[in-house]
């Protein structure tokens, strides 16, 4: 069907030339069978075949159709007011000419519905079948009927344009949305971009340091130099993993804020702390066996369960209460931070930057992130973050670490 309909759309003139026939049909039939009428009738014949061709035109040529119908009209004047089933071709005309034609055939299209049949009545004011009392009643039903071919013309006119501004603005709507979405994309990139530039230059100024110290102790103490080209290389690798990390993030080079150690997993616990002095319960799990962690990688663990708190407080609600947990997997960092608050029920303000800087964070270090309403109620933000190698574990001992929150 769908198919018909766009075949149909896409050849007016044979839809309406189709839709033509019956009415010519019954306006010659007309002609042929009527003798009451004094009118040659090549002449009624002319007639019907101009109005038709009118209405065949209506969609594909409308000014054309609109001369057609008023030459039509025009020519019963002249001999003779009877109506015939090609007027109603006028009706057809009327109504594409105050739907789709221009403005200013539009008016005419209205000032006719009332000058037409008052030039008809008073061009044959009474005949011998009628008399002015029942034209006059004929008068207003043409009147009437002219009216709502108009009347409903313009009122499809008016959906048309109020539809066309409703997609403009939709349109334009996506448009600012992927451009507001483009540009917090690019401010945390260099937000991420000035966050790396800390470990990274870290790291180089430990290298040459630590290449000094091997270069005056070469000859004396060989052992300490071994060892120091050890720490070389193992910074260097590091150094190179952040590197390849920070590809492709572009950064602003007017930028010139101060640099300052940022936190990382060993800070949750006083990031905690901090959140419930706003009020707001929550509970820390570590699970598993800690392990020395890139700072990339506890910088971006950091940052996530800020972000997911943050979020908490403001969207949650007065009485809710969140859950962070942690832990250290064969191959990367589980993190689940979850709340019994509202929900998907929660107002927010449509923007989503602090989720758009969740999955850039993410993605940069290649690890996975789901974000949405919990099976049991609330909100649930779940991170997996690779470690960058197969890190040893620290000497702290297995076990699991709570830290509970006042009720």
């Amino acid at each position: 069907m769908q198919r018909i309909y766009a075949w149909l759309r896409a050849h007016p003139l044979w839809v309406d030339s189709v839709c033509t026939i019956p009415v010519f049909g019954l306006g010659l039939l007309q002609v042929v069978s009527d003798t009451t009428v004094d009118v040659p009738r090549w002449w009624w014949f002319l007639i019907v075949t101009l109005l038709s061709l009118g209405m065949a035109l209506h969609r594909v040529r409308p000014l054309t159709a609109t001369a057609l119908v008023v030459a039509g009209g025009l020519m019963q004047l002249v001999w003779d007011g009877s109506l015939t089933a090609a007027n109603y071709a006028m009706l057809v005309v009327l109504y594409t000419a105050a739907k789709s034609g221009p403005r200013w055939l539009s008016r005419v299209g209205l000032a006719m519905t009332v000058l037409g049949p008052a030039i008809l009545l008073g061009r044959f004011p009474e005949s011998q079948e009628s008399s002015f009392r029942d034209n006059v009643i004929g008068f207003g039903f043409v009147m009437v009927l002219l009216a709502i071919a108009w009347v409903l013309g313009d009122s499809m006119r008016t959906r048309r344009a109020f539809y066309a501004e409703l997609e403009e603005r939709a349109t334009r709507l996506e448009f600012e949305r992927d451009q507001q979405a483009q540009i917090a994309a690019a401010a945390e990139r260099a937000r991420i971009a000035r966050e790396l530039h800390d470990v990274v230059a870290h790291n180089v100024s430990v290298m040459v340091v630590q290449a000094d110290g091997a270069a005056y102790a070469i000859d004396a103490s060989p052992d300490k130099a071994r060892e120091a080209l050890g720490t070389i290389a193992a910074t260097g690798r590091e150094a190179l993993a952040e590197m390849r990390r920070l590809l492709g993030v572009l950064r602003s080079q007017a930028e010139s804020e101060a640099y300052v150690p940022q936190p990382g997993v060993d800070q949750l616990a006083e990031l905690v702390d901090q959140v419930r002095t706003t009020g707001l319960n929550v509970e820390l799990k570590v699970e598993g066996v800690p392990v020395e962690l890139p700072q990339s990688v506890a910088l971006t663990a950091y940052r996530i369960v800020q972000e997911a708190l943050t979020n908490t407080r403001k969207h949650a609600g007065p009485d809710a209460t969140a859950t962070v947990g942690v832990g250290y997997g064969e191959d990367g960092l589980e993190m689940e931070i979850s709340d019994d608050g509202r929900g998907a029920a929660a107002p927010g303000d449509g923007m989503g930057h602090g989720l758009v800087g969740m999955r850039e964070r993410v993605a940069m270090l290649g690890g996975r992130l789901r974000t949405g309403p919990a099976v049991s109620g609330g909100w649930s933000v779940t991170a997996t973050l690779p470690y960058a190698g197969r890190p040893e574990p620290t000497s702290v001992a297995p076990g699991r670490t709570t830290l509970q929150g006042a009720k």
